[in-house]
């Protein structure tokens, strides 16, 4: 299958990727708008430290799309940071690739 088809991709968030910690705080790169799908639906996850929080938005993107943990990310009018970004690469499988992001 490859990619998430395009009909799924029914709505935009902008992406801030995160690029590490600068003298004043999180540096992030430039934005980019990311056609998606998002799910608000409230659920428990793992962030990068092991520990269990609460993701109010999961959103799902292109594979290839830069957004690791720590990227601001607006999505419906709100802005906020991911937790976890997980690569669902189907390694060829009739199933769609995409990266699946916890928002707070």
């Amino acid at each position: 299958m490859g990619v998430l088809p395009a009909w799924l991709l029914v709505h935009q968030v902008l992406v801030e990727p995160a690029e590490g910690e600068g003298p004043f705080g999180p540096e992030y790169g430039d934005a980019v708008t990311v056609r998606c799908f998002v799910d608000e639906k409230r659920r428990l996850v793992r962030d990068a430290e092991g520990s269990e929080v609460v993701s109010e938005t999961t959103v799902y993107m292109p594979l290839d799309t830069a957004c690791p943990t720590g990227s601001r990310v607006t999505a419906n009018g709100r802005t906020t940071t991911v937790i976890t970004s997980s690569r669902r690469d189907g390694g060829g499988l009739p199933v769609p690739d995409h990266l699946e992001v916890a928002l707070q």
